[in-house]
């Protein structure tokens, strides 16, 4: 059955203010970056050529203004994001070291994002999309975190596939035991699950790739993809398993790099058309390709949605 979206994302929407340099009078410098993981990917599919849509809520307030003339900019449809007078567009102050890693400090307590209800879910547009992806940050406090399992349970029932990308943060969390329950608590929903090396090791405290996946397929998944920074991914079912690796690239900001590879990877399983069941391995190794490419070229710009890469881009390097 047609679809009206191919991706629709529900999750956090937000400014990402990122060092920048140092004023004349000695003080940093932050600058103003519209970001968000699940807003990220989507405008990694938008890019590709997908129709999106993004679930969520931000502030009556000029930082929620600029984030949803963002993502109308970049062709995601934003009428199911609540627009809210009472409750700030949440913050994030970004740190980036000399390897152009990242450290957080959020302005969220709470923040908007954190505060989308079930009442004010569109369930008739959640049922209407053939991937459904959503993280765990809507999964840390209420009422967002009801709201998402309600969504994702909506979209499942709906026959979308379930994308998955805990993006743990740890300092949004009360405590580390109580994010390791919640995000193993909805991997049953879960379809394809996309998670960093370090998350992997804490749901399951395995550092071995090969356990890691295998551990978490047995929760729920049929496939996981496990990165691994420069070093590309290892991606993994019930059949196969193979690590795929990256491309060299000039680091200058990771942020958004993992979104830009999983907004790629699902760009390009969309292409395929077919069941994941069906899907053969090559094709999966392709698309991990294709999600490296874009990662690669994310992490050469500042920012979440300012960096993510183009198709032709991405479409140039894989020529290479």
């Amino acid at each position: 059955m047609e679809k009206k979206y191919d991706v629709i994302a529900l999750g956090e929407l937000l400014i990402d203010f990122t060092e920048s340099g140092i004023s004349k009078n000695g003080m940093k410098l932050f600058e103003q970056n519209p970001g968000g993981a699940p807003a990220n990917l989507l405008t990694a599919v938008s890019h590709m050529g997908y129709k999106t849509a993004m679930v969520g809520k931000i502030g009556l307030d000029m930082h929620g203004g600029f984030l949803k003339k963002t993502l109308e900019r970049e062709g995601i449809c934003t009428d199911y994001i609540v627009e809210d007078d009472s409750v700030f567009t949440t913050l994030a102050f970004v740190a980036i070291n000399e390897n152009g890693e990242r450290h957080f400090s959020f302005a969220r307590k709470p923040g908007a994002d954190t505060c989308l209800s079930l009442s004010e879910l569109n369930r008739q547009v959640i049922q209407d999309c053939r991937i459904f992806h959503f993280g765990s940050l809507s999964l840390t406090d209420e009422p967002a975190r009801t709201a998402t399992i309600e969504a994702v349970q909506t979209a499942k029932s709906a026959g979308a596939c379930i994308s998955f990308d805990p993006n743990y943060r740890a300092s949004l969390w009360k405590k580390e035991s109580e994010a390791v329950q919640t995000i193993q608590s909805v991997l049953p929903y879960v379809d394809i699950l996309k998670i960093s090396d370090g998350e992997s090791a804490l749901l399951t405290g395995k550092t071995d790739l090969q356990q890691a996946a295998g551990e978490l397929l047995r929760k729920g998944p049929k496939l996981v993809a496990i990165t691994l920074g420069s070093q590309g991914v290892y991606l993994a079912n019930h059949e196969s398993h193979e690590q795929i690796s990256g491309f060299l690239a000039e680091v200058v900001d990771t942020t958004g790099a993992g979104d830009s590879f999983w907004g790629g990877f699902l760009s390009e399983y969309l292409k395929y058309q077919t069941d994941m069941e069906a899907m053969a391995w090559d094709n999966w190794r392709a698309c991990a390709k294709f999600g490296n490419a874009a990662a690669s070229l994310c992490v050469q710009k500042r920012g979440g949605i300012p960096a993510v890469p183009t198709k032709k881009e991405v479409a140039e390097l894989l020529r290479v």
